[in-house]
């Protein structure tokens, strides 16, 4: 029986069978005779480039800390700092810094405001008396105190319906709009439902008075602002139920 295999075909099997020879990689280049490597960043800087380096990056941070500083003061309440040196505050910040908001909205407060009320009332002898001021404040500040889980009510009702009154009426207590008369008659149930307790017996509540008792707070004694911490009162007109 004859050789089925050729040489050409034997030769094209094997040249298929071997592999490719990998090419060996290049030694790597040393560098030159007394040459040490170079450090990255500024460790890699000449001592005087070093210097120049830290001290730009000195006057940066300086130049950064106290244009916060300023930015700061600018931005937040009146306070001892920013008044004494409001001038030199002012020129770094005007025109090219200048900030329209304020580090904390609301202001915190920096007077204790009450509300009070008084009545009149109809006797069931048909008598007209007129009540002492009740300290509805002061009433729900008691019931607040030493309530671990407090009423939301007795936190926010009658701040906020003052607000919403004092805010939507002039200095004249006249009313700005349909806002105005939905204040005055959101406050006068409150009022009305603060004084419940009083129609009994038959007696009655015919008008109702509110006011407001604003006392600044002091200064710290460090502080030498002086503050007026006289109340004062702002009593709205007497309203009929």
């Amino acid at each position: 029986m004859g050789n089925l295999w050729t040489p050409d075909d034997r030769d094209a099997m094997d040249s298929n069978e071997r592999e490719p020879v990998e090419q060996a990689a290049a030694p790597p280049v040393p560098p030159p005779a007394g040459t040490a490597p170079r450090a990255p960043g500024i460790a890699g800087l000449s001592t005087p480039y070093r210097v120049i380096a830290a001290l730009a990056l000195g006057a940066v941070a300086v130049a950064a800390c106290a244009h916060l500083a300023f930015v700061f003061l600018h931005v937040a309440p009146s306070n001892t700092v920013g008044k004494r040196h409001a001038a030199t505050i002012d020129g770094w910040i005007y025109p090219e810094f200048e900030q329209n908001w304020k580090l904390f909205a609301p202001n915190p407060l920096q007077q204790n405001i009450a509300v009070q009320v008084r009545a009149q009332v109809r006797t069931a002898g048909g008598e007209l008396t007129t009540s002492a001021w009740r300290d509805l404040s002061a009433e729900d500040g008691a019931a607040i105190r030493h309530d671990p889980l407090p009423s939301h009510t007795r936190q926010n009702e009658l701040r906020r319906a003052w607000d919403f009154f004092t805010g939507s009426h002039d200095d004249d207590n006249r009313p700005n709009g349909e806002r105005g008369e939905l204040s005055e008659a959101y406050l006068r149930r409150i009022a009305l439902e603060r004084l419940a307790g009083w129609q009994r017996g038959g007696d009655r509540v015919v008008r109702v008075q509110l006011r407001s008792a604003t006392t600044a707070v002091a200064a710290p004694k460090w502080s030498e602002e002086r503050t007026d911490t006289r109340t004062y009162y702002r009593e709205l007109p007497w309203w009929t139920v």
